[in-house]
């Protein structure tokens, strides 16, 4: 079968099954008609023929830091979504938290000549963006703000800000800290600044030396508990970079009986499924990764499609989430900042 045979079959013009195929306009009556025969003569068009004839792919080249993350999955879903609503592919590369790997991968993908890249980075080094300079397809950043590229990201200051000053005012005045690794400029610098800050801002500067970092794992959030508090033993309430670090630190504290939160509350960054399922649920602060995904794979499509042309960076707000009853001034959950 071909588009002239298909056409033929369908009562319409050649053109009218390319764009059909290609995603453009079309009637619905024409649209309908064509549907009918590809489904009952099962045909499906040829991936070369189109590449040949178009230069383009149709495949979009994503570069995620692991797979066993619930922030990394809900982006995913969200990319997912627009990838197939516009007739794309995604090729998925998973790298391990090395940065290395995403070099090789950035690398792999011009090889491969994807469409596009999506970025979902954690550590931009100077190489990373002589690479990303030098990618002949558009590519955008998730997760981090990177000057001169088109990025979506979160207000990761403001969050743990917001969060830190909430735990204050609501009479915790002994906090600690768990922190990523700092080369992660959004969930390490930017939201251990926001700690930082928000505690000098309340007259609490002797706070900011209640700090360990953390590997994003349980294990590690389970272990740096323990340091953390062999520091500082009098905490009434320790802040995680994650929610993953949050749960290992709960873990903890429960088996050396020590009440979460009566004794010390313990607050998380992602709002992910594992902050309702632990006992109590987990204070923690929602960003939105599904919006994240889709917001990023919208400006890569139109970036393809020469729409528009200028750079751009989006900012994404966050809320408090999970908050306890006794802890609530009204029936809403607290907002943070918002998109920009």
């Amino acid at each position: 079968m071909n588009i002239a045979e298909i056409a033929e079959l369908a009562g319409v013009s050649r053109a009218a099954v390319s764009r059909y195929f290609n995603h453009g306009y079309i009637s619905e009556e024409k649209s309908e008609a064509i549907r009918r025969v590809v489904e009952r003569t099962g045909y499906r068009p040829s991936v070369q023929a189109q590449t040949l004839r178009t230069k383009k792919t149709k495949m979009v080249g994503v570069i995620a830091p692991k797979v066993a993350s619930a922030s990394i999955g809900r982006m995913v879903e969200g990319l997912l979504a627009v990838l197939n609503d516009n007739g794309y592919q995604m090729l998925l590369a998973v790298t391990q938290n090395d940065p290395k790997k995403e070099l090789e991968y950035l690398q792999a993908f011009h090889e491969k000549q994807v469409d596009g890249v999506i970025f979902m980075a954690t550590i931009l080094t100077a190489q990373h963006r002589r690479v990303l300079k030098k990618l002949p397809v558009p590519a955008v950043i998730v997760g981090q703000q990177l000057g001169g590229s088109c990025c979506v990201y979160h207000d990761d200051y403001h969050a743990c800000y917001d969060l830190t000053k909430f735990l204050l005012e609501h009479g915790r005045r002994r906090l600690g800290y768990i922190s990523a690794i700092q080369e992660d400029q959004a969930a390490g610098a930017e939201r251990c600044r926001g700690f930082r800050d928000a505690v000098c801002d309340m007259d609490r500067r002797e706070l900011t030396d209640n700090m360990v970092t953390a590997a994003f794992s349980f294990a590690s959030g389970y272990e740096k508990t323990g340091e953390l508090l062999g520091r500082c033993a009098d905490l009434d309430g320790i802040i995680c970079a994650t929610d993953t670090m949050a749960a290992g630190c709960m873990q903890y504290l429960r088996e050396r009986h020590i009440r979460v939160p009566d004794q010390i509350i313990v607050a998380g960054h992602g709002d992910s499924e594992l902050a309702r399922v632990t006992a109590p649920p987990l204070l923690t602060v929602h960003y939105s990764y599904e919006k994240a995904g889709e917001i990023s794979v919208q400006m890569l499509l139109e970036l393809l499609s020469g729409e528009r042309a200028a750079l751009r960076e989006v900012k994404l707000g966050c809320y408090i989430a999970n908050i306890p009853e006794d802890m609530r001034d009204t029936d809403e959950e607290v907002t943070g900042s918002g998109a920009s």
